[in-house]
């Protein structure tokens, strides 16, 4: 990703220049250097850097981990921050705002390329989920349509298999293929699914169209064995005994 712009950071001027000088080698562009929180939203929004290096200690005040707040308020670009500051307050206070790498100073070429290339490949994986989304139909509950990028595939309910979560993520897995959104299991069961659809464990709920087997750890469907935690067990077993 050699065209990418870099914008810097840094209130030691002698540090960004050859941050500069490193960046330029390794085939980057990069905005002029700045110091502090103020300069630092004007060079965003004038230059719309790519990536952001982002030293903690800046010039006056809000620091390199405020900036850093409202860059990932405002979803402008992705993050690292560079700092001489290992202690933990500092690193816990850098880790409630998720950057995509923390460098500690002095680093080196190879340090500073790997971080950025795959901070912003993670980014860019980032911006990819959230143009994914589910549409409810208004015609009734027996699909929905899944949004990638520009096109939407719709699904019919039937089809899922099973759902897994990851975090604020779901892989919905369907007899032709899987489709990953962000959503939460919860919302996707209460907002999208019907009464098919069964929670069985904190991470997985499955559509008991496609069930096969029940044993005491786990559930097969479509062939596959998905885990079973105890609670849900007794309530999907009544489900069945009401047929």
């Amino acid at each position: 990703m050699e065209n990418l712009k870099i914008g810097i950071v840094e209130d030691d001027l002698i540090i960004a220049e050859s941050i500069v000088q490193i960046l330029k080698h390794l085939g980057y562009r990069t905005t002029q250097p700045v110091r502090n929180y103020a300069d630092a939203l004007t060079m965003i929004n004038a230059e719309a850097p790519d990536l952001l290096l982002i030293d903690i200690i800046l010039v006056g005040s809000p620091d390199g981990i405020e900036l850093a707040k409202k860059v990932r308020e405002d979803n402008t670009c992705p993050f690292i921050f560079i700092t001489g500051n290992s202690d933990r307050p500092t690193v816990d206070r850098a880790k409630e705002v998720r950057p995509y790498a923390y460098l500690v100073k002095p680093f080196n070429e190879n340090d500073l390329f790997s971080a950025i290339e795959i901070a912003f490949s993670a980014f860019n994986h980032e911006e990819q989920l959230r143009n994914r989304e589910v549409i409810k139909t208004t015609n009734g509950n027996d699909f929905i349509f899944i949004k990638e990028n520009h096109l939407f595939h719709k699904i019919e309910l039937k089809e899922i298999i099973y759902i897994e979560s990851e975090n604020v993520y779901l892989n919905i897995h369907t007899t032709k293929r899987k489709y990953l959104v962000r959503s939460k299991l919860d919302e996707f069961i209460s907002d999208f699914a019907n009464e098919n659809f069964f929670r069985i464990h904190r991470s997985y709920a499955i559509n008991i169209k496609h069930l096969e087997t029940i044993n005491s750890l786990s559930v097969k469907v479509g062939g596959q064995d998905i885990p079973l935690h105890k609670p849900y067990k007794q309530e999907l077993l009544s489900v069945f005994k009401s047929i």
